[in-house]
């Protein structure tokens, strides 16, 4: 199997720290991976946290199997100014984006077979001019699939698709409609058949409103919005479900029922997930050519350095990648 490339994420956040830990805990029989990041920056931070992680620095990322056993393979990507735990420096926000581009093309060129993310403090992105809402949208448009991109949250518990995501509730609920909502049910189900392997794939489509709208009653989307949504989708021979009264529809019972929930925006998708199972959750981007994962967790810069970090979701993103990936490629 092609090693994994995994982008360095902020640098004053604790994905250096978490890409030394997986390295650890995959060394001798996991999948192995190139980091893309700061060599000077990875071996001062093992060397902070007592981490005995021996580093090589590699020319091209298909020399990161056969160093993965002895050694972590790095890309370089210098950073501009040197990272410090919990101090984010908008200087760096060029190789943060550097990195992700890198990975890209890697990814794109079958060189490495899928792309893993550590977290970004998309804040300081903004302020140094990154034009895109988070990595999902940068992928899309690094790829060559600018509006055909899903995000689907993953966990040994549940599956969930937000299809609005990084704006307000307001402005989710006023760019909610029923092409959203068919055009997000259309890629999850291709994407839970080719990458994940469920023949028949089943869908949950949320309500927007509280009890589904209770006819009406508590708004009016459920009847305008989400039903001509399951209508073509059912047309098109997708077997989908809906629409589901959001505080019932996460329960062991009614998950039990459905491979994956479609909800209407984001913390209606993401809080049911984490609350559920935090430690294990994956982001994965739907709709791409490549295969993307990414820990369910952002760039704790309050922790950084103290060497708490933990490296769950990041070793769930691996395996996770690791597997999309075989699945893809056969």
């Amino acid at each position: 199997m092609k090693p994994l490339a995994l982008t360095m994420g902020d640098p004053a956040g604790i994905g250096g720290e978490l890409s030394l830990k997986a390295w650890l805990a995959l060394r001798e029989s996991g999948i192995a991976f190139v980091a893309l990041d700061d060599p000077v920056r990875l071996r001062q931070l093992a060397l902070d946290q007592g981490l005995v992680v021996p580093l090589r620095t590699v020319r091209h990322a298909d020399e990161a199997t056969e160093a993965f056993q002895s050694a972590l393979p790095v890309l370089a990507v210098p950073l501009a100014s040197a990272a410090i735990p919990g101090r984010p420096d908008p200087a760096n926000a060029v190789a943060v984006v550097a990195s992700i581009e890198q990975a890209t093309k890697l990814a794109l060129a079958g060189t490495v077979g899928a792309v893993v993310t550590n977290p970004i403090n998309k804040a300081g992105l903004y302020r140094a001019g990154f034009p895109f809402p988070g990595h999902t949208e940068f992928l899309a448009e690094l790829t060559g699939a600018t509006g055909q991109q899903i995000m689907m949250l993953v966990s040994p518990m549940l599956r969930v698709v937000p299809v609005t995501v990084h704006a307000s509730l307001r402005d989710s609920i006023e760019m909610l409609t029923t092409e959203m909502i068919v055009a997000a049910g259309r890629t999850t189900a291709t994407a839970l058949r080719r990458d994940f392997g469920i023949a028949s794939p089943r869908l949950a489509i949320a309500g927007l409103n509280p009890h589904a709208g209770e006819r009406g009653a508590l708004g009016t989307e459920e009847t305008t919005l989400v039903r001509p949504a399951i209508d073509v989708l059912r047309a098109e021979r997708i077997e989908v479900s809906g629409p589901w009264p959001p505080d019932t529809m996460f329960t062991a019972a009614a998950r039990s029922r459905y491979d994956v929930a479609i909800c209407m925006y984001h913390d209606q998708a993401l809080i049911p997930l984490k609350t559920l199972d935090m430690d294990h959750g994956v982001n994965v981007t739907l709709g791409l050519p490549i295969v993307r994962t990414s820990p369910d967790h952002g760039t704790a810069f309050d922790i950084a350095g103290k060497g708490v970090a933990d490296a769950t979701s990041l070793l769930a993103a691996i395996a996770l990648a690791g597997e999309l990936a075989r699945r893809r490629r056969a």
